[in-house]
């Protein structure tokens, strides 16, 4: 028996890889965003949150049946968007603003071809 949504799959593990990252490393965030050091304990809670959010829903897309992969990719896609929003308001420079838009963006474009290339794939072997 194949296994369903193969890429959505792959995606969630990086992205569990990720959230923990995020759980052991929080301070990442403060430092990425080249945040004052008054606002590295909001940072690193905004990126604990990031770490446990990532990791119960990607396990979800990796270990869930087909049903469940498919509601963790559209919520990573729709976390990803919201992360952007929130990261772009508390940026203060354009660079870092343009920064955690590419990394965001990037990440629910990622998840997005992930999850279209798994649904015409399941579409064509019907």
């Amino acid at each position: 028996m194949a296994i369903t949504f193969p890429a959505s799959r792959a995606i969630s593990l990086a992205s569990a890889a990720y959230g923990v990252y995020a759980l052991v490393r929080p301070e990442h965030l403060a430092r990425a965003m080249e945040a004052d050091p008054g606002e590295q304990e909001g940072y690193d809670n905004l990126a604990r949150v990031y770490g446990v959010r990532d990791v119960t829903v990607s396990l979800l897309g990796i270990l869930g049946p087909a049903r469940g992969v498919q509601w963790a990719m559209r919520s990573r896609i729709a976390s990803d968007l919201a992360d952007c929003a929130t990261l772009l308001t508390k940026a203060d420079d354009g660079k870092i603003r343009g920064k955690a838009a590419a990394i965001t963006v990037g990440w629910a474009a990622l998840n997005f071809a992930a999850y279209r290339w798994d649904r015409a794939r399941l579409t064509a072997t019907g």
